[in-house]
């Protein structure tokens, strides 16, 4: 039947199959050009959004953002929302921004986080504001709008209590907790005694000795007993002068000094290296004081006086 209609129309059954053949590739061309402009991805966006109630003061609610980017479009920066805007009863306070590839484009994904600062008398809804994203690039300009959400903020309490006791209006402050403070009086206390007791050392240690071995040094210890003398001084006094002037050579050496020993105690004691004719004077006088005679008397007395203050300003290092 099919090769008599072919006859009959005039047309050959190879003219018919080859016509048949073309069809169905042009057929196959569409189908791949149109699969092909489908699988390409277009400018979209997706949100991922919150429960839009049950909410208070100080909450944070975020909604995730997915936009399907395709190659030659850029984003312009300066729409995306900021964080920062103060003195609003929802308030941006950080967005998370994330890429990855996407075939034939690129996939942005954007975390924006809120918090609640208001806490409303009675429930109210807020809305998590709209924003439009811009790109730029070919063939047009495009621009992404993402709507926005609405998020339900409830009051802490509840504007009418039953009047009982305990609720109703604002109630008085509480008392404050008393706490124990004497162990800390306490130990303020021992802290400061040891401050003191560890003060009075130093200044023991660093005013006291220093002052107290001042005052107690050999020579200026005889020389408060010669200072006070005068030449019409009973001659047991003068006698006891050269007693304590001994006493002070034996003391600054650490034995007793006799005449041949002045040389060691001048190399022991450099500071009264100046003095050294002078302490060998000072034992020939005194010899003749216990156990001679003659001389003169004052002379030799105002000599004495003369001689401890020398040996008072060597002891102190300033002679």
């Amino acid at each position: 039947m099919p090769v008599q209609l072919a006859v009959s129309s005039g047309v050959s059954r190879s003219e018919f199959l080859n016509g048949r053949r073309k069809g169905w590739a042009l057929a196959w061309a569409a189908s791949m050009v149109c699969s092909t402009v489908l699988a390409a991805p277009q400018l979209e966006a997706s949100t991922s959004d919150p429960r839009a109630f049950g909410y208070q003061v100080g909450d944070m609610v975020s909604r995730t953002v997915t936009v399907d980017q395709p190659d030659g479009l850029t984003l312009d920066e300066t729409s995306v929302p900021r964080p920062g805007a103060r003195g609003n009863a929802l308030e941006l306070r950080s967005i998370e921004r994330h890429g990855s590839g996407l075939s034939g484009g690129r996939r942005l994904e954007f975390r924006l986080a809120y918090q609640v600062f208001l806490s409303p008398p009675e429930p109210r809804t807020l809305e998590m504001p709209s924003f439009t994203l811009r790109f730029k690039g070919e063939p047009r300009a495009q621009e992404l709008r993402i709507e926005s959400w609405p998020v339900t903020v409830s009051p802490l309490v509840p504007v009418d209590v039953a009047s009982r006791r305990g609720l109703g209006e604002l109630q008085p402050d509480a008392a404050p907790l008393l706490l124990d403070t004497r162990p800390g009086r306490y130990r303020l206390i021992a802290y400061g005694c040891a401050a003191l007791a560890l003060l009075a050392w130093l200044a023991h240690v660093y005013i006291g000795l220093p002052w107290w071995g001042r005052a107690h040094r050999p020579f200026t210890m005889a020389w408060r007993t010669l200072r006070g003398l005068t030449p019409a001084s009973p001659d047991a006094q003068w006698r006891e002068g050269y007693q304590r002037l001994h006493a002070a050579l034996n003391q600054s050496m650490g034995e007793v000094v006799f005449e041949q020993g002045v040389d060691r105690f001048v190399l022991a004691r450099p500071r009264f290296a100046p003095l050294r004719a002078d302490l060998a004077a000072f034992f020939e006088r005194s010899r003749v004081e216990f156990f001679g005679a003659g001389g003169d008397a004052a002379a030799d007395r105002a000599w004495l006086i003369d001689f401890c203050r020398r040996c008072r300003d060597a002891e102190r290092g300033s002679a």
